[in-house]
């Protein structure tokens, strides 16, 4: 969504406004509060622009406006930066606190849940790290159409994955030498990959890969690091370190009895539907390294559709083994929590090397 300088300001100033208070906004706290150097009318006129573009909301009708998912969503992707002074005091302080030596990597996670609770005043997830005992059985690539390729995957616990992917460009539009230039890669990599673990085919050096393959090593590059991520997922843990309940019970979006025992009841009983999420890797660079952002009515399970989460995986070598992950809500102080998940990601990625 284009939206001019101004309309850009008074967002940002409304969801500024909104995560401080909890309280609707209006045009002239925004006045008061904020050096935007325009008149209260021109504030008003780009809150209903706002409004009617779905990023605002009146909870009611005299009231002030809220960010709605959409709005906190351009406010997360377009008008904000995670703030890097945040990072390297998290970072000393989970240095100082734990102890890598003396603490077994368990205590250690426990503790770096607890700091982040703290520091967020959030729930935090932290989950143990997978032994990456998967291994690849077989693989196939099939021709879709000229530009596409389904990947089929086959691990030796028998699980079956497949994923579509981009074929990269070219003037060879005969079907027939394509498909047996396919069959030929698949040949190659079964006979590289078969038996390996998803670290193993994460740190495969590609360099030496001929002059035959040359024009598909980005497509390979490409497919091996879905494959290395598939095969990890499959691993995926199912054991999460849960710590900062009593913090967010502070929040206000909190205070129903009934909405916190739902997400009570998925952290404690369901804790399985909510590993594939937060371990899912993000699908482009921006906010940082490997922060993804789930706002809202992004989140597929009904405990959480008014949360947000912010998750980051943690690595063994290449390979993610793990995720830090924070949940509260929508009305979240977004460039804190960012740098937050994302220096503990790094320390306990550290502490694994």
């Amino acid at each position: 969504m284009n939206l001019t300088n101004r309309q850009q300001q008074v967002l940002w100033a409304t969801v500024r406004h909104y995560i401080a208070t909890a309280e609707p906004v209006g045009s002239g706290a925004l006045v008061k509060e904020y050096n935007l150097s325009v008149s209260s009318a021109t504030i008003r006129n780009a809150m209903g622009y706002l409004e009617k573009a779905g990023l605002l909301y009146q909870p009611h009708t005299s009231a002030g406006r809220v960010p709605s998912d959409s709005g906190y969503r351009i406010y997360v992707d377009q008008l904000i930066t995670p703030s890097t002074e945040l990072t390297h005091q998290v970072e000393q302080l989970l240095t100082g606190r734990l102890n890598w030596d003396e603490w077994s990597f368990e205590a250690l996670l426990k503790g770096a849940a607890q700091i982040l609770a703290t520091l967020s005043g959030y729930i935090t997830l932290i989950t143990l790290p997978f032994s990456c005992t998967t291994e690849l059985r077989h693989l196939q690539l099939v021709q879709i159409d000229p530009q596409r390729v389904m990947l089929i995957v086959v691990t030796d616990t028998y699980e079956t994955q497949s994923v579509l992917m981009e074929l990269p460009e070219t003037e060879e539009s005969d079907t027939e030498i394509i498909t047996r230039e396919l069959q030929i890669l698949s040949n190659f990599l079964n006979k590289e990959l078969i038996g390996r673990s998803p670290t193993e085919i994460a740190t495969l050096d590609w360099s030496e890969l001929g002059r035959e393959f040359d024009r598909y090593s980005k497509f390979l590059a490409s497919l091996v690091t879905d494959l290395s991520r598939r095969l990890s997922k499959s691993s995926a843990p199912t054991q999460i370190m849960v710590s900062g309940v009593s913090e967010v019970l502070r929040q206000p979006e909190f205070a129903e009895l009934h909405q916190i025992k739902m997400i009570m009841h998925l952290l404690e009983e369901e804790q399985h539907q909510l590993v594939p999420l937060i371990f899912e890797q993000p699908e482009v660079e921006g906010l940082g390294k490997r922060v993804t952002v789930r706002i809202g009515a992004e989140n597929p399970l009904e405990p959480i559709r008014t949360c947000a989460l912010v998750s980051s995986t943690y690595s063994r070598g290449a390979v993610p083994v793990g995720s830090v992950c924070v949940l509260g809500p929508t009305r979240m102080v977004y460039e804190d929590t960012i740098a937050l998940v994302e220096a503990t990601a790094d320390y306990i990625t550290e502490a694994l090397s």
